[in-house]
C-alpha cells in the first residue's frame, strides 16, 4: 500500500507541474492579437502562441520518454541495483498520457472551446491522433503499473509495450499538420521518430522473445532507441 500510494503521489505530482508549466508559459507567450494574427481556432498553426503551445508539449514529451528510457537503462545493461527505478516507467507513461489528453489541443475538450462530441467524434484528424496518442499511452501505462507491480505476470503482458511503439511509429508517419506553414519540416520530424520508434519497439520484442541472464544486446538497443526518440523531441523546433 505504501508503494501504491507513493506511485500515485509521484503521478498526481507529474502531471500537475507540467500542466502549471504549460499554463504558466502560456501565459508569458503574447497573444495572437499582439502579432497582428487573428485569434480563430483555424489560424493557430502556425501563429508565435500556436508554435510556443506545440514545442513545450513536444519537450515535456521529451522528458516523460527520457523517464521511460532511464527506467529501461537498468534491465538493458542487467543491473540489479536501483530496482526502485523500473517505476518510472508506468509512471511516465501515465504520466504523459494524462497531461496529452488533456492538454494536447488548446481548443480541444476539455481545456478548449470544442465539446467532447466535437473533439472526438469530428474531421479534425490530428486531434483525434492526439487523443488516441493519449488513450494508447494511458492503457499500456496502467498495464506496466500492473505487471511491475505483480498484478500480472504472464509473459504476454510485456508485448503492449513494444506494440505501443510499432503503432506509435506508424501513426507519426500518418501525422499531419496540413495548414501549419512549417508543415514539411514537421513531416520530417515525424518521420525520423516514427522510423526510430519502429526501430525501437522492434528491438524491444526480440528482447522479450531472446531471454537472458545480465546484459541484453536488444534490451540495450530498445533503450538507447527510446533515449534516442526523447533526444528528437526535446530539441523539436517548428
Amino acid at each position: 500500500m505504501y508503494r501504491l500510494r507513493f506511485m500515485l503521489l509521484t503521478l498526481v505530482l507529474l502531471v500537475g507541474s507540467a500542466g502549471f508549466a504549460q499554463q504558466q508559459d502560456s501565459a508569458h507567450q503574447p497573444s495572437a492579437h499582439q502579432y497582428g494574427a487573428p485569434a480563430a481556432a483555424g489560424q493557430w498553426d502556425g501563429s508565435p502562441e500556436g508554435v510556443a503551445y506545440s514545442e513545450f508539449n513536444h519537450h515535456l514529451a521529451g522528458v516523460f520518454v527520457l523517464l521511460i528510457g532511464l527506467s529501461e537503462l537498468r534491465g538493458g545493461l542487467g543491473l540489479s541495483m536501483l530496482a526502485w527505478s523500473r517505476f518510472l516507467l508506468p509512471l511516465a507513461m501515465l504520466g504523459a498520457g494524462g497531461y496529452l489528453m488533456i492538454w494536447s489541443d488548446h481548443e480541444a475538450w476539455p481545456i478548449g472551446y470544442k465539446s467532447f462530441a466535437e473533439t472526438y467524434f469530428s474531421d479534425d484528424w490530428e486531434t483525434i491522433q492526439h487523443k488516441l496518442y493519449a488513450i494508447l499511452i494511458l492503457s499500456v501505462g496502467a498495464v506496466e503499473f500492473l505487471r511491475w507491480t505483480g498484478k500480472v505476470t504472464h509473459i504476454a503482458w510485456k508485448m503492449p509495450l513494444p506494440v505501443l511503439a510499432l503503432i506509435g511509429g506508424v501513426m507519426l508517419f500518418l501525422h499531419s499538420h496540413g495548414t501549419h506553414p512549417s508543415v514539411h519540416k514537421i513531416a520530417i520530424h515525424h518521420g525520423v521518430m516514427g522510423a526510430t520508434a519502429i526501430l525501437a519497439g522492434l528491438c524491444k520484442i526480440m528482447a522479450g522473445t531472446k531471454p537472458q541472464e545480465g546484459r541484453s544486446p536488444w534490451g540495450l538497443a530498445w533503450t538507447a532507441l527510446v533515449l534516442l526518440i526523447s533526444l528528437e523531441l526535446l530539441v523539436y523546433t517548428e
